[in-house]
């Protein structure tokens, strides 16, 4: 097999790659155009849906949300800790809204 032979090979091997990755490419486009399609549907069947809010669900016995100003987290769970101790409280009945540390 001569030189020509072997260009022959490699342009059919070349082209073999080449289609298949037009192939693939269609198939791509395809498979996005229906999945936009069902995107949009659903966002539109979303917005026609009038639920009610819905409220987080939170931890038996945790009081919401609480924010620490300057503040480590094991400082502040002493102080619910101890707070919660002279008041004679269980501390799952206290609410902490947010906690922050003093500097003199």
């Amino acid at each position: 097999m001569g030189i020509g032979g072997y260009l022959l090979v490699a342009l059919i091997g070349i082209g073999t790659v080449f289609l298949a990755l037009i192939f693939l490419m269609i198939i791509i486009k395809i498979l996005t155009y229906q999945r936009k399609g069902k995107v949009e549907d659903a966002l539109v069947v979303e917005e026609t849906s009038e639920q009610p809010a819905v409220e987080p669900v939170l931890a038996p016995g945790s009081a919401g949300e609480l924010k620490l100003y300057d503040t480590d987290p094991r400082d502040a769970a002493m102080c619910m800790a101890i707070v919660a101790d002279e008041l004679g409280v269980p501390l799952n009945e206290l609410r902490f809204i947010s906690i922050r540390e003093v500097k003199e």
